[in-house]
């Protein structure tokens, strides 16, 4: 591959990656909240007793799990992300095979 594609690419790639990290720790702030809620409604829920706090629970902890699983997502991307950086980094080094 030509050096200026490789160039480019690895320009593309860079700010893919560093948008990618900014919403990981977005992500990862928004996590930290919600599993907080779901704790404090869990609580709620085993102190009162009743249905309606049960209810609340339950939803404030699938909303702790899809945040979990958006912030895996992103984790996995940032790490394919690195690994695709380091792959165009070595094709740019002197002597490298491409």
């Amino acid at each position: 591959m030509a050096q200026y594609l490789v160039e480019r690419r690895l320009m593309d790639v860079s700010k893919r990656l560093r948008r990618t990290r900014e919403e990981l720790a977005i992500a990862d702030e928004q996590l930290s909240a919600l599993a907080e809620a779901a704790d404090e409604a869990r609580l709620r829920s085993l102190v009162s007793e009743t249905p309606l706090a049960a209810r609340e629970s339950q939803e404030a902890q699938r909303h702790a799990d899809a945040m979990a699983g958006a912030r895996d997502s992103l984790a996995s991307q940032v790490k394919r992300l690195e690994h695709e950086l380091d792959e165009l980094l070595d094709k740019l080094a002197p002597g490298s095979p491409g």
